[in-house]
């Protein structure tokens, strides 16, 4: 039998203590995540993500993402310079191979999809 799975109230969900971001810039900056469900094979995985404010470099090389941001504020930075600004209700897609910088301007959460 196939079954559906249901995730509530994915903003208020307890992330547990807040840990280094390992590719923070900014000294201090802090981050949590839990995964909400995983594929079998381990290629899709759904989960929640939150990060303090600061600046980090992102690097999709090995698996594309999808957020949907639930609170907070970031500006998305491209390696050419280009910025987006994203906020509680925005969306967006990174694809396989996409590197570039996050600044947190506000304490954010998110929801993830990354796929490998």
């Amino acid at each position: 039998m196939i079954d559906l799975s249901v995730f509530t109230n994915l903003a208020n969900i307890d992330l547990g203590a807040l840990s280094d971001k390992p590719t923070a810039l900014t000294p201090g900056q802090k981050e949590g995540a839990t995964s909400l469900w995983v594929s079998p094979d381990g290629k899709l995985d759904i989960g929640v993500w939150e990060c303090t404010p600061g600046r980090f470099t992102a690097d999709r090389s090995a698996s594309s993402e999808f957020c949907y941001f639930l609170s907070g504020k970031v500006i998305m930075i491209k390696l050419d310079g280009e910025r987006y600004e994203l906020g509680q209700g925005d969306a967006i897609m990174l694809p396989l191979g996409w590197k570039g910088e996050w600044e947190v301007v506000e304490h954010v959460r998110k929801i993830y999809v990354l796929q490998s």
